[in-house]
């Protein structure tokens, strides 16, 4: 319900008038989920029998904290809290332990509520890693075109993320609005952007991308490792220091021959093609392509790669069978 084109609150009123005529949702608990308050107490004045509020939390202060708790106790319903504070989010085990057992003192022994209507959220899965990446052009058109008002390159998107990790939202009326933690990768062309005109133009916009604040890179898909090891030195001695995480994907068959090279613009090695060119059916051109990414796998694991990245593009069993070897 938190929505920006919606009335949130008169929405969340209205949702919940239509579900209490269908008995079979009407006996059932009912969670209140917004960022906004006002939502929230929309949702309390309009629910019939018991909900469950998501959420409140210190984040604003002990005072409204309790304000809050003691609206949502007077409409009877169960609480979450979630474990954060005047200082943020809970991040590790110590805080996460803290914040969640002041926040109980708080609920059932200050302002009585009931021990089984208080429901602590230590947020032990939040999302933590995101690859910021442009986006793909919408067919028929050549090249990628953002909606109105979007990011229309990857660095754009980049800085909107790491504001989101410093608390910056776009949506300053956020009322539960809590920093995110985000680690970043962005994406690395060993053979360079389809876009850029040179290699070297291609790495300086990387350069831009990682003073940004990007954490970690994954290249795009290359088939000569020589390749990827040149692309780490290229990087490093711009000062590049953040993981390279080399991207492998097993060719799978004959027309990815011909296919790879059209679309991502990358170069595949003589003895890769000339062996392709022999296999007679797709199954023969699949395990090709699974002895090749064997054999690359070993080559960057001996070069000290922090980890490999396989594209699968929807069909895992070549990687499976990569991965079974490699590891």
């Amino acid at each position: 319900m938190d929505e920006g084109l919606l009335d949130s609150a008169q929405e969340i009123a209205h949702f919940l008038n239509l579900i209490a005529s269908e008995p079979d949702i009407a006996r059932i608990p009912i969670m209140v989920d917004s960022s906004k308050w006002d939502v929230i107490l929309a949702g309390l004045k309009t629910l019939q029998g018991k909900g469950v509020v998501n959420s409140i939390s210190l984040k604003d202060g002990e005072q409204i904290f309790i304000e809050r708790a003691r609206i949502i106790q007077k409409f009877g319903a169960a609480v979450i809290a979630m474990a954060f504070d005047e200082d943020g989010q809970a991040d590790t085990l110590e805080r996460r332990i803290e914040i969640c057992e002041r926040s109980y003192r708080i609920l059932v022994d200050d302002l009585g509520y009931d021990a089984s209507d208080v429901i602590l959220d230590p947020n032990i899965f939040p999302v933590a890693t995101g690859m910021v990446l442009q986006g793909d052009a919408r067919k028929p058109d050549r090249d990628f075109k953002p909606e109105e008002g979007g990011h229309a390159y990857a660095s754009e998107l980049l800085e909107q993320v790491v504001d989101l990790n410093r608390g910056i939202f776009l949506d300053d009326e956020l009322e539960q609005a809590h920093h995110s933690d985000f680690c970043i990768g962005v994406s690395g062309y060993p053979e360079k952007h389809m876009a850029a005109p040179n290699l070297e133009l291609d790495m300086k916009y990387l350069k831009q991308k990682v003073d940004k604040g990007a954490d970690y890179i994954v290249t795009q898909m290359f088939f000569d490792t020589q390749k990827y090891i040149d692309f780490v030195t290229k990087c490093r001695e711009i000062d590049i220091n953040i993981p390279i995480v080399p991207g492998l994907k097993p060719i799978t068959s004959l027309r990815q021959l011909t296919i790879l090279p059209q679309i991502f613009h990358i170069n595949l090695p003589y003895d890769l093609t000339n062996a392709l060119e022999k296999a007679k059916n797709n199954d023969q051109a699949k395990e090709i392509g699974i002895e090749w990414a064997i054999q690359q796998s070993k080559e960057l694991i001996e070069f000290g790669v922090p980890t490999l990245h396989y594209y699968s593009m929807g069909k895992s069993e070549s990687v499976y069978k990569v991965a079974r070897e490699v590891f």
